[in-house]
């Protein structure tokens, strides 16, 4: 696996839930860390703060399409919004 991949996205009604916090929304940075096993870990943060939330559902594992894809349709689900119960639906769990 890569190292850890990084977004900016905001986040759609509903927003995402947390393990620390609950549901957080609005703007968001995402990131995607790998872990052994074939799994990684998913953090989020409002955009210029210091706290990172661990998203509810990871770590997880993660599909063959491999990591940046996993990254790529998490951002793409958050935009969507509806992941309010964690990790957003259509994706490995």
């Amino acid at each position: 696996m890569t190292g850890e991949l990084r977004g900016e996205v905001v986040a759609g009604p509903g927003g995402v839930m947390t393990d620390e916090v609950g549901v957080v929304t609005g703007d968001l940075a995402v990131v995607t860390r790998p872990l052994p096993g074939d799994r990684a870990s998913v953090a989020v943060q409002y955009v210029g703060a210091e706290e990172w939330y661990t998203l509810t559902g990871t770590p997880c594992p993660v599909p063959g399409d491999g990591l940046a894809a996993f990254h790529e349709a998490l951002l793409a689900r958050i935009r969507e919004g509806g992941a309010s119960e964690g990790l957003p639906a259509g994706l490995p769990q």
